[in-house]
């Protein structure tokens, strides 16, 4: 049975810091999805349609990795892909204590859905959306940031 995970987050917009989460679960998992989701309480900053196909050519030469948009529970997207992990990437306590809470519903939903937390690389720990969205909006050049120009 292969080993598929769910890298499942809004990455508005995708980060180093989500780059190397996904390059370091590709060494664990037989696939890795990364899921673009909808998330009603948050307006985007740059285009999911846009974000979508930039993490798709980022990574077109890893078979193992693909992108894709999706709406609704992040447990009932892994049931569609037959997905038995959700990859989550932690920087912090902060991120622990959140992700932990979300892990503890998505086993709810999907009883076979295993949570896999990798901890960020150090120099990607202090990278974050906000941070990149906030610096981009006033014109900073945010490219050691991103894996790919925005």
């Amino acid at each position: 049975m292969k080993k598929i995970a769910i890298f499942p987050g809004t990455f508005d917009p995708f980060t180093k810091g989500h780059e190397d989460i996904v390059l370091r679960g590709s060494r664990i998992f037989d696939e890795v999805i990364i899921g673009l989701g909808h998330n009603a309480k948050k307006k985007r900053f740059f285009s999911a349609d846009e974000m979508l196909d930039k993490i798709n050519d980022h990574f077109k030469d890893n078979p193992k990795i693909q992108a894709i948009k999706y709406e609704g529970l992040t447990a009932k997207l892994a049931k569609t892909y037959d997905a038995n992990f959700l990859l989550r990437g932690l920087r912090n306590t902060t991120d622990f204590e959140y992700e932990n809470n979300i892990a503890q519903a998505n086993k709810h939903v999907f009883n076979n859905l295993e949570t896999v937390f990798i901890y960020t690389s150090p120099e990607y720990s202090y990278i974050s959306s906000t941070i990149i969205r906030e610096l981009h909006s006033y014109g900073q050049d945010v490219s050691e940031f991103v894996p790919f120009p925005l």
